[in-house]
């Protein structure tokens, strides 16, 4: 495209939500995918921890969780795992009120006994003996999707500018120019915020109200074990949110679960939240560690209601909000791609997006006054 162009839809992030929604657009549109980085996918999409849960995000997450799952499994990115959440006896009353919430949201969820969670995580210690199993739990093939949706967008004309960190977005006569910190400038008629934990400051570069979208810092660490851990082995969910462990090429990924605010940025571990994490794993299982071969960090970024946030801005046009997806914004991306879309082009819902409604994830739905102590 010439300097003249003006796109239809200017996707800023080029991780799995801005490059899913630009492979969405692409055959309706002229659409420009801007990434800060070298390289698509750095950031959250590059260090997701790579599994489907259909609990994971709560109840106002499941229609997305739900419609997104035959595209993932048709397009061959999901590996069967089955997940576990786990307590002891005391969490007998969190088990059934999780049970409960999830009643008649098209999750499928079961209880088990003692003996077949010791069945399922055979060092598990005899305490944690409480147990809800979702078999339809898998792995992602996490950067599969991601570059079929990059392929998708390049083969239907959508052009990509790495390296591009936005630094001006200036809106007159119904058109944004955005500038980047290199100079580089393009002209777009729509704005599509996609830019993850940058959300928030991409808002204030154009001069639109911030929402109040948090990063939140994530650990994960890989831990070699005796003995191996078993490739058919759950994911295995601490009930009260504290950790979570799954397997991978007989090692095991583990998580504290935290949740540690962080600014926008190229988040690392903190030994702390490792160390957190080991003393909690000791306490659940009788696996030796050896060694902690890896560890990484990534940032999450909910909006304050912990729903994501899709819609058109209620007071800027041209500017359109893809964003909040936290932890699970690879397992919805089809869903929630194809819904940003049909709201983008004033198109009707189709056989995926049916049973969702949009008026969830509107970013209308926040309190000006809220909004405005974040600016």
């Amino acid at each position: 495209m010439t300097a003249e162009t003006i796109y239809d839809f200017a996707v800023i992030g080029a991780g799995m939500a801005g490059a899913s929604i630009a492979a969405e657009l692409a055959p309706h549109a002229r659409v420009l995918l801007i990434e800060a980085e070298d390289a698509p996918g750095y950031h959250a999409t590059g260090r997701s921890a790579a599994f489907r849960e259909e609990c994971y995000g709560g109840p106002g997450v499941v229609p997305l969780t739900l419609a997104s799952g035959a595209y993932l499994e048709e397009h061959g990115y999901l590996t069967p795992r089955g997940a576990l959440y786990v307590g002891r006896g005391e969490d007998r009353a969190a088990m059934d009120a999780f049970f409960t919430t999830f009643a008649g949201t098209g999750v499928t969820i079961e209880r088990l006994s003692s003996a077949t969670l010791a069945d399922k995580v055979p060092h598990i210690r005899p305490d944690w003996s409480e147990a809800l199993y979702q078999p339809a739990c898998a792995d992602i093939d996490v950067a599969g999707l991601h570059q079929h949706y990059l392929g998708a967008a390049r083969r239907l004309g959508v052009d990509v500018a790495c390296r591009a960190r936005v630094a001006r977005i200036d809106r007159h006569g119904g058109v944004s120019t955005i500038t980047s910190e290199r100079g580089q400038q393009w002209r777009a008629a729509t704005i599509v915020n996609a830019a993850g934990a940058w959300v928030d400051e991409v808002a204030r570069i154009a001069s639109v109200r911030p929402i109040g979208i948090t990063p939140l810092r994530r650990t994960v660490a890989v831990l070699r074990v005796a003995p191996h851990a078993p490739a058919d082995l759950p994911l295995v969910l601490d009930i009260n949110g504290g950790f979570y462990f799954k397997p991978d090429n007989g090692r095991l990924w583990l998580s504290p679960h935290d949740e540690v605010p962080s600014d926008p940025c190229d988040a690392a571990p903190e030994e702390i939240d490792v160390a957190i994490a080991i003393d909690q794993f000791q306490q659940v299982t009788d696996w030796r560690i050896e060694a902690v071969e890896r560890r990484w960090a990534g940032l999450r970024s909910f909006a304050p209601d912990r729903l994501p946030v899709y819609g058109a801005d209620p007071d800027q046009p041209g500017f359109f909000w893809f964003a909040g997806q936290g932890g699970f914004g690879i397992q919805t991306a089809p869903a929630a791609a194809r819904l940003g879309a049909q709201l983008l082009l004033g198109k009707g819902a189709d056989a995926m997006t049916a049973r969702i409604d949009p008026a969830m994830y509107a970013p209308g739905r926040f309190d000006a006054d809220l909004m405005a102590q974040t600016a």
